[in-house]
């Protein structure tokens, strides 16, 4: 269900999470680690720095580091910014008219599982992946 991206950034939070506190980690390294492209590898960090998920310096000794406890970073997080899940809102099937009041076939079993999977997200942390 995760998307490419999100699999190598969440691989590449839980390469940072293994890091000595304070220590930073070149995307270079990172992205061999994980068998990610380098480049986009980086710019997805990047990304992340603007949500403050992770930190990024510069210059000899810098790279990237995690911006706070991994066991305070949750996969919702980290793949919310790539994919909006939050807006899996929409009717499975395409359906314009369906809703709680007005269901499709299978909108009731489309919501639970659409729960289940923020629940997921939300409840497994950056931390839970590394043990």
């Amino acid at each position: 269900m995760l998307s490419k991206t999100s699999t190598q950034v969440i691989n590449a939070l839980v390469e940072l999470a293994r890091l000595p506190e304070g220590q930073y980690e070149g995307v270079r390294s990172i992205a061999k680690k994980i068998h990610a492209p380098q480049n986009y590898l980086g710019k997805m960090l990047q990304y992340l720095c603007t949500h403050k998920i992770v930190i990024s310096q510069k210059g000899l000794g810098g790279g990237f580091r995690l911006g706070r406890n991994p066991k305070n970073i949750s996969l919702y997080e980290i793949v919310e910014p790539i994919e909006n899940v939050s807006f899996w809102s929409e009717c499975a099937l395409g359906l314009r008219k369906c809703s709680d009041v007005t269901p499709c076939a299978i909108h009731h079993r489309w919501k639970a599982v659409r729960s289940a999977y923020y629940e997921f997200l939300k409840e497994t942390s950056v931390a839970d992946l590394v043990k």
